[in-house]
C-alpha cells in the first residue's frame, strides 16, 4: 500500500516530457474503445486536462468513439514519450463531463474550430470535400457576427483510471510500475524489472 497518487507521477513525467519535447505533441494519446461487436478500435485524441479525478478529452458524442463509450465505457489510453523514454498505459472508465465544463472549454476554442464542430459529422461518410466546405460555409453564415454556441452533440469525457502502468525504458533494463485502484479507493503498486 502506498500513500501517494500515481497522477503525481504522471504530472512530473508530463512536465519533464514537455520540457524536452522538441515540438512533439505530448498531449496526444491513443484512445482504445470497444464497439458493439466487442472489437477494439483505436484513434489519436488530445488530452486537454488532467487532475486527481482523471483525464479529459473533447469530441463529437456522435462519433464512433462516442457511440462505443455509450455501449461500453471501459477504455484504454496510451501515451508514448520518447523524450523521457516512457510509455504510460491507463485503464479506466469514460463518462461525460458536466455541460458547464464542456461549455467553458468550447468558449476558448478558435472560431474556426467552433464552426468545424458544427459542420463536421465525425465517422459519417461525406461524398466530397466540397460538401464539407459547404457545411462549414453554412455554419459560418449562420453565426455571422455572433458567438458560435456549443453543439449539443459535442463535449468532453473524463477517463477515471483504475490502473496506470509506467513503463520506463532504461539503458539496460525496463521498469514496469503498475498502480491499481482497490475497493477502498487506495492505490497499490507493483514493480517489475526486465533485463534487455
Amino acid at each position: 500500500m502506498i500513500n501517494h497518487n500515481p497522477l503525481q507521477e504522471f504530472h512530473k513525467l508530463f512536465c519533464n516530457a514537455n520540457d524536452n519535447s522538441n515540438g512533439a505533441e505530448i498531449n496526444a494519446m491513443l484512445l482504445t474503445t470497444i464497439d458493439a461487436d466487442e472489437c477494439p478500435s483505436s484513434r489519436m485524441v488530445l488530452l486537454k486536462k488532467y487532475d486527481w479525478d482523471g483525464f479529459i478529452f473533447f469530441t463529437n458524442y456522435n462519433s464512433n468513439k462516442g457511440q462505443d463509450i455509450a455501449i461500453n465505457n471501459k477504455v484504454h489510453l496510451l501515451f508514448r514519450w520518447q523524450a523521457v523514454k516512457t510509455e504510460i498505459h491507463i485503464q479506466g472508465t469514460a463518462e461525460k463531463v458536466s455541460e458547464h465544463i464542456s461549455e467553458n472549454y468550447f468558449e476558448v476554442r478558435p472560431r474556426e474550430s467552433k464552426l468545424g464542430a458544427h459542420a463536421s459529422q465525425q465517422s459519417r461518410t461525406i461524398a466530397s470535400r466540397k460538401l464539407l466546405d459547404a457545411a462549414f460555409a453554412k455554419a459560418d453564415k449562420a453565426f455571422q457576427n455572433k458567438e458560435v454556441p456549443k453543439p449539443k452533440f459535442w463535449g468532453g469525457y473524463l477517463v477515471k483510471p483504475s490502473k496506470i502502468s509506467f513503463i520506463h525504458n532504461r539503458n539496460d533494463n525496463v521498469e514496469n510500475k503498475t498502480y491499481t485502484l482497490n475497493k477502498n479507493y487506495d492505490w497499490s503498486l507493483m514493480t517489475h524489472y526486465f533485463i534487455k
